[in-house]
């Protein structure tokens, strides 16, 4: 295994760097201020689509897809270190390359097993960055944790499909660009294989009977800038059968596949969020004093600082491993190590953002730093994409299944 960086890697982390500093960093603040101005709080600022259109100028547009036709070519290996550098700043940088989720995995999704028509008519644009899109699996009535559990209905009348059923947390659906839902739910209730029961299908946000409930709170945030997370009703809702993705019952197999690159690309993130929280711990360190001396020469905060360099270090290596072990042996292959990362990073990111929570003691809590809404985000993640034991449950089963 050899993680350096090679030339086109290297490149393009120069490019982006200077990107964050030279235009996303001071617009943070900028967005910020526009947000407030707005209409409604989930439109767009206006400083996000000028940092789309400056990304676009660079170079540094779907930087995610390893798909050459539509994407930047890379593999996961060389996308790894361009993802962690968005991480520093999650709200804005993701989209601004046109790299956040959900539209990452739906357009994955879509690229790797949608038709000629899909592709025309819901990648393309999404890939132009002009649409937003939801993926709707999880529902509140079962636990979603094991997607065999979903109950929405996606019942074949003629050339139609008719869907009802009830989702929440549905990322990207308050969007005022979100045309299109990506649905999950039973097309067979009864097939021997629960695991072939699942369909999905593609639903236009404008059709009759989709109703948004409401918007969902993460930690009382509302998300804005990834297009928040609603609850949404689908009663009689019809749409073409064409409209199905791939073949009836292949839902939980085309879930599995668009779920491996979006936890390790959430690992990558948070890596890059672990790292700011660094960068602003030893900022506050060298510049606050507390019982006669600098908090920097304080022992504990120290130590807060050692371990988080350490535990950053180990992270990125697994992280690098599991996007080698991708490009060389597939996502099912490297399906253990892609379970490990997705527990142990967001559990020892969220570590690291509490400590600089702490030692920013009011100031960590409030709107004046990032770093509340960075645990929150880092904090959802032990959930989102599966919560820590499903892969605990999963991973420990492939480790003893040598010795029964």
């Amino acid at each position: 295994m050899d993680f350096a960086y090679d030339a086109r890697t290297q490149e393009l982390r120069k490019r982006l760097l200077a990107f964050m500093d030279e235009c996303v960093h001071p617009a943070e603040e900028t967005a910020r201020a526009q947000r407030a101005a707005l209409p409604s709080p989930w439109d767009t600022p206006p400083v996000v689509e000028e940092l789309k259109a400056e990304a676009r100028a660079r170079g540094l547009w779907n930087l995610f897809l390893p798909d050459a036709e539509h994407g930047a070519g890379l593999t996961n290996l060389q996308y790894a270190p361009l993802a962690e550098i968005t991480g520093h700043s999650p709200q804005l940088a993701p989209t601004a390359v046109n790299c956040a989720a959900p539209d990452t995995g739906n357009m994955e999704l879509l690229a790797e097993f949608g038709d000629e028509d899909q592709k025309r008519r819901w990648l393309t644009p999404l890939l132009a960055g002009e649409i937003r899109s939801a993926f709707a699996m999880t529902e509140p009535d079962v636990a979603s944790s094991d997607a065999t559990n979903i109950r929405t209905r996606i019942e074949r009348r003629g050339d139609t499909y008719v869907i009802n059923g009830r989702k929440w947390y549905i990322s990207g659906a308050m969007h005022p660009r979100c045309e299109i839902f990506i649905v999950m739910g039973q097309t067979a209730p009864d097939a021997p294989d629960v695991r072939h029961r699942q369909s999905m299908v593609l639903v236009p946000h404008d059709t009759p009977g989709v109703t948004i409930r409401r918007a969902m709170r993460v930690y009382g945030y509302e998300d804005h800038y990834h297009g928040g997370h609603a609850e949404v009703e689908f009663t009689d809702v019809r749409v073409p059968a064409a409209h199905l993705i791939g073949e009836e019952g292949g839902g939980f197999a085309i879930a599995q596949a668009r779920l491996g690159p979006g936890r390790i690309h959430h690992c990558m993130r948070l890596i890059g969020m672990a790292e700011r929280a660094i960068e602003l711990m030893c900022r506050r360190a060298v510049s606050r004093t507390a019982f006669g001396k600098p908090l920097a020469r304080q022992g504990v905060v120290q130590q807060w600082i050692a371990d988080a360099r350490v535990a950053v270090e180990q992270l990125r290596l697994l992280v690098l491993k599991t996007a080698w072990l991708m490009d060389t042996v597939g996502n099912k292959g490297a399906h253990t190590e892609i379970q490990a990362i997705k527990i142990a990073t967001p559990r020892t990111v969220v570590d690291i953002l509490d400590r600089a929570v702490q030692l920013h003691g009011a100031g960590g809590v409030s709107q004046d730093y990032p770093l509340a809404e960075l645990w929150a985000a880092a904090r959802t993640l032990r959930l989102a994409d599966g919560p820590d034991e499903v892969h605990q449950r999963s991973l420990a089963r492939r480790e003893l299944k040598r010795y029964l």
